[in-house]
């Protein structure tokens, strides 16, 4: 049996057909093993976000049920808040009522030494008047 030209290059395409569907074979393979390791991965992560949306959900009643409960303190701390308001304002009115006191104290104990200081002045004064009038009559 002798091959002509013709189907020696037919035998040699063939051939090569051949190796490629065999190596195609190999790539699909590993393919399909690389998605069916993708689905598993995707399949974890899936069920790692369910679980951790249904943390979030309690997390977010959780902290929904502490807000209400700051609130609701929070409003009972408001009249508090605001009779300390108007204590601090009451204070500073009587502070200001007090310096107003002293001022007034204060300027009368002037008044009073000025006063104190001109009665003696005026006592001296008489006393010389008294006795120069009697030096003057003897």
């Amino acid at each position: 049996m002798v091959l002509t030209f013709g189907q020696l290059a037919g035998l040699i395409a063939a051939g090569a057909f051949l190796i490629l569907v065999i190596a195609l074979c190999f790539v699909l393979k590993g393919l399909i093993k690389t998605l069916e390791e993708t689905t598993k991965s995707i399949g974890a992560v899936t069920e790692d976000i369910n679980g951790i949306s249904k943390e979030l959900e309690q997390l977010v009643n959780k902290t929904n049920t502490l807000m209400d409960d700051v609130n609701q303190k929070s409003a009972k701390l408001d009249p508090l808040f605001e009779t300390m308001a108007e204590l601090s304002e009451s204070v500073s009115d009587l502070n200001a009522a007090s310096r107003n006191v002293a001022e007034r104290v204060s300027g009368s104990a002037k008044a009073a030494t000025q006063a104190s200081m001109a009665f003696r002045l005026g006592k001296q004064a008489l006393k010389f008047y008294n006795k120069h009038k009697k030096n003057s009559i003897d």
